[in-house]
């Protein structure tokens, strides 16, 4: 695991200066946001909308555009594309880099219209098109670390999509850099960007064949010089209740309602288990969506936590609660299923530790005071982690996502950008 020693990171000669580097990030991202690739969960088709792809296309004709030839869209609507090694040593091993481009099923992300607000010096800004959504400083601490800086949000009736079009334009203007600056030595580096990340379908049809690569990091986070290595283990679960219908007219002693039962189960839920109660480690169960009616009724359910284990002790809780409810209710019965989702990440980063170090160099040589973290959720790399590519997650800037107040900051996007090149750097030179 990465530990702060003295040797001061600023004193090592990379190969490039951020003077040198004309950023293309926000022209790209401010280009990437009005294009609507909102996932929907309802959908059965892979990727879920296809206007996904029109945003991939824009990607492999800039790709192209600029001198990567591989660069290409598939049939699921995931974006692969290489940047070759220029240097002469044989064996850096091959990385990935990769965000998502759809955004959240949960605000519109149709018509978005990015406003930049330069040089920020605390006020509340107030967006435009609905003055009742304001970013506050109250309400969005890390806006104190942006004084001076510009910050872009949409103009308030829809998301922005730094969530993870931040991630995406970041990657981007590396790739562009990459290809103008064949003073930054680099191995070969794979570029992927993928759908439907935000309905959890990411990496459903990625081909990790096609990557061959050692290691990946999701461009995903959220606050300047922050890295996850770790995120919830999650599984997901649907209790099934079957009542005894009768004739309202003639019910009394014979039903037992479904939706009742339901409505029971969900209110004796341990109120400390729930999202709106839990930080930090603590898992959590959470119903989201009930349906039915008096004869059957189903709960959604997703159950988080940082340990395996605890994932099987949450998932008794359910089981405990509906047996106690239902002992009200003597003729009905319940199943409960339980599906695995992800797994947390930090169980493969371990045994991998100088990915995570190579990372947290980086952003100190980006200028940054690197923090690890862990996230309460989970990422592409959380699953791709588990099927053979160790990927934890760097920072993209974005902040309040899924809302109409996202925001994230020019200067941020730039100091991802570097991040990303000094990362490709370390790799060469440790090589």
């Amino acid at each position: 695991m990465f530990t702060k020693n003295k040797v001061s990171f600023v004193n090592i000669m990379t190969s490039f200066k951020k003077s040198d580097l004309k950023f293309s990030v926000v022209e790209r991202f401010l280009r990437y946001v009005i294009v609507d690739t909102q996932s929907d969960p309802s959908s059965l088709t892979q990727p879920s909308t296809q206007k996904q792809k029109n945003l991939g296309q824009i990607l492999v004709n800039e790709l192209l555009e600029i001198g990567v030839s591989d660069a290409h869209l598939d049939d699921f609507g995931y974006v692969y594309a290489t940047i070759p090694a220029n240097t002469t040593k044989p064996n850096v091993p091959i990385i990935c880099f990769c965000s998502h481009m759809d955004t959240s099923p949960d605000c519109s992300g149709e018509n978005v219209k990015p406003i930049i607000h330069q040089n920020y010096q605390g006020e509340d800004l107030v967006l435009p098109d609905d003055s009742t959504q304001v970013l506050r400083m109250a309400e969005h601490p890390d806006l104190k670390n942006q004084l001076g800086n510009d910050i872009i949000t949409a103009s308030g009736t829809t998301l922005l999509g730094a969530d993870n079009k931040a991630g995406v334009a970041e990657i981007m203007d590396a790739c562009y850099q990459w290809m103008n600056h064949p003073e930054i030595k680099h191995g070969t580096i794979r570029i992927l960007f993928t759908p439907d990340e935000e309905i959890g379908r990411g990496v459903d049809k990625v081909d990790i064949l096609k990557l061959g690569a050692y290691a990946g990091y999701t461009i995903d986070g959220e606050s300047a010089g922050t890295m996850e290595n770790e995120t919830f283990s999650a599984d997901g679960a649907k209790l099934i209740i079957s009542g005894i219908s009768a004739h309202p007219g003639f019910a009394k002693g014979k039903m037992q309602s479904a939706i009742k039962i339901a409505g029971a189960i969900i209110a004796a839920l341990p109120d400390d288990l729930s999202p709106e109660s839990t930080s930090g480690k603590q898992g959590f169960v959470h119903p989201v969506g009930i349906e039915g009616h008096v004869e059957q009724a189903t709960i959604e359910f997703i159950i988080r936590d940082f340990e395996d284990d605890q994932l099987e002790q949450h998932a008794n809780t359910i089981r405990q609660t509906a047996d106690n409810i239902l002992k009200r209710y003597p003729n009905a019965t319940y199943r409960l299923q339980v599906k695995p989702q992800y797994r947390n990440m930090k169980q493969v980063l371990d045994k991998h530790p100088q990915i995570v170090d190579y990372a947290m160099e980086a952003l100190q040589r980006a200028g940054m005071e690197a923090r690890l973290r862990s996230i309460r959720g989970g990422t592409d790399g959380s699953r791709l982690s588990f099927m053979g590519l160790p990927c934890p997650n760097i920072f993209a800037g974005e902040h309040a996502f899924h809302g109409k107040q996202e925001w994230v900051s020019v200067q941020d996007m730039q100091k991802a950008v570097e991040t990303i090149l000094h990362l490709a750097e370390i790799w060469e030179e440790r090589s």
